[in-house]
């Protein structure tokens, strides 16, 4: 009786063995479903999340009341910027303080987006005022002013700073995209 009962047991210790292997195998594939439609469900997030951002740009700031303002620089031999202000129509609009490596990246051909906003038609007055590093590394600060018509399409405008080599100055201008 006592070899039955063993014989027994070890059948169902058998058994039992052989349904958790089964069931890790199972578990194993049902991880790597998991997984997938984990990956799945990330994709679309992030699809989602794009859509999103397009659509609230666009309602937020609409095409006919866009204004935007981009910076760029070339060379940079005779000015080392430090931060750029904005100011729109008296009102300070945006406010900017560089790294030295956001800087090098301008220098690399880099273009910032400033300032993005919403501006109603008619005459505006753009000024920036650049700080930073002048020839000879003394502190420098110059301003550039525009005064422009925003009709009833998106506005788009420049702040270039480039080097001037024949008065050894660099030279802050603000272009009209038209």
């Amino acid at each position: 009786m006592k070899s039955s009962m063993r014989a027994f047991c070890l059948g169902v210790a058998l058994h039992v063995l052989g349904l958790a292997a089964a069931s890790g195998v199972a578990a194993e594939a049902d991880t790597r479903a998991l997984d997938e439609q984990i990956q799945s469900i990330k994709q679309d997030v992030v699809a989602l999340n794009r859509d999103l951002f397009v659509l609230e740009e666009e309602l937020l700031f609409p095409a006919n009341t866009q204004v935007a303002v981009f910076l760029s620089m070339d060379v940079g031999e005779f000015f080392a910027l430090d931060t750029v202000e904005l100011r729109l129509d008296d009102k300070q609009v945006s406010k900017y303080l560089y790294t030295p490596r956001e800087a090098e990246a301008l220098l690399k051909g880099g273009v910032q987006r400033l300032y993005l906003g919403n501006l109603r038609t008619g005459e505006h007055e753009l000024v920036a005022l650049f700080t930073g590093k002048g020839p000879n590394g003394q502190d420098y600060s110059r301003g550039a002013q525009l005064k422009f018509e925003k009709a009833v399409s998106a506005k788009y405008l420049e702040l270039r700073i480039s080097d001037q080599q024949r008065k050894a100055q660099p030279e802050f201008q603000i272009k009209d995209w038209e």
